[in-house]
């Protein structure tokens, strides 16, 4: 079936079809501006059927198993009936800015299945772990009546405060070696968290979980919680062994409870909702600035400037937006002369 018109979309995106809903991403995605204009048209034909998922974002530190993790989770609620979409955002390259996009090969086992849909997209260098897109894609999942929509980032990091604002729940994955990782660890990451999970609590490495998970809890005690209805836990999982999973969807159930009840959940998609327009807001005035002649060639020079150290970074911006007014001033007296 060609899908020509955003109604071609919405309809069969509202049918679950799996092939509507990936082209419908890539359309998003696209940065050509036929493109842009046809899935700004989508997003408003599929935007009240959208809201009705458990929003999940993942984080962890390196090595800690998030796509293992995150099948083994997946497949333990396919098994309950949920019908679950993975956004797996993999790493661009800074140098080539490509991407391996090879988490279908990581999930295998869920990717089969009929209920689950995986979606890998590049991060392309955008900052916050997730892709530029992600809540984009979320909402189109979403119509398309996925229960559970799991958001795994790039990697621990400051910027992965972007993933937290675009979910209900966030879950830092550590590993069993507490000392040295909560060193490592970034605070505002572990402030972020409404659940810490151990992995690779494994029989054989099982103590060494166990006092992670103290250590954990200890830690957490210390610090302010974001919400008053809500103390972040500290579980163990075994991804390899499939244990653990039922209490961390537990976990999430009570969390979401809590907060549909006492309207946090709703206070709390509100606010993203608006620090999303805002960011999109500046992409859209970062686009238009530089895709003006002068500003460009501002730029340009300006960096030269800067890389010969004749110019200060901050004489540089002053210049450039300055350069843009200047052009925003000319063209608007051209226009009044015609």
């Amino acid at each position: 079936m060609k899908f020509i018109r955003p109604e071609d979309y919405k309809n069969e995106i509202l049918k679950g079809n799996k092939v509507a809903l990936a082209k419908a991403i890539t359309v998003i995605e696209s940065t050509l501006p036929a493109h842009q204009k046809m899935a700004s048209e989508i997003l408003s034909a599929i935007l009240p059927a959208t809201g009705n998922s458990v929003r999940i974002g993942i984080t962890g530190v390196p090595g800690a198993g998030k796509s293992t993790f995150i099948e083994a989770l997946g497949l333990y609620l396919v098994e309950q009936k949920y019908k679950v979409a993975v956004l797996a955002i993999d790493p661009s390259s800074s140098v080539t800015h490509g991407s391996i996009l090879a988490d279908k090969t990581r999930m295998e086992d869920l990717s089969a299945s009929p209920n689950a849909f995986i979606r890998p997209s590049p991060s392309s260098s955008h900052l916050g772990g997730v892709a530029q897109k992600t809540r984009e894609t979320m909402f189109l999942c979403e119509a398309s009546g996925y229960d559970v929509i799991i958001i795994e980032t790039v990697g621990v990091g400051q910027s992965e405060i972007t993933a937290a604002s675009m979910v209900d729940f966030f879950l830092l994955l550590m590993l069993p070696n507490a000392g040295d990782e909560l060193q490592g660890i970034k605070k505002g990451i572990v402030e972020l968290a409404d659940a810490i999970v151990v992995n690779k609590a494994d029989k054989h490495n099982m103590q060494n979980a166990l006092l992670a998970q103290k250590i954990y809890e200890n830690a957490l005690h210390i610090l302010n919680p974001l919400s008053q209805t809500w103390s972040p836990p500290v579980l163990t999982t075994s991804a390899i062994e499939k244990r653990g999973f039922s209490e961390v969807w537990e976990t999430i159930l009570i969390h979401n409870k809590k907060f549909k009840e006492s309207g946090e959940l709703q206070q709390k998609r509100q606010k993203q909702s608006i620090a999303w327009m805002w960011n999109l807001l500046d992409d859209k005035f970062t686009n238009h600035i530089f895709a003006i002649p002068e500003v460009k060639e501002a730029v340009q020079n300006m960096s030269s400037d800067i890389d010969k150290n004749k110019i200060s970074a901050e004489e540089a911006s002053d210049h450039i937006y300055n350069t843009y007014i200047k052009s925003v001033v000319h063209r608007r007296t051209k226009k009044e002369d015609e």
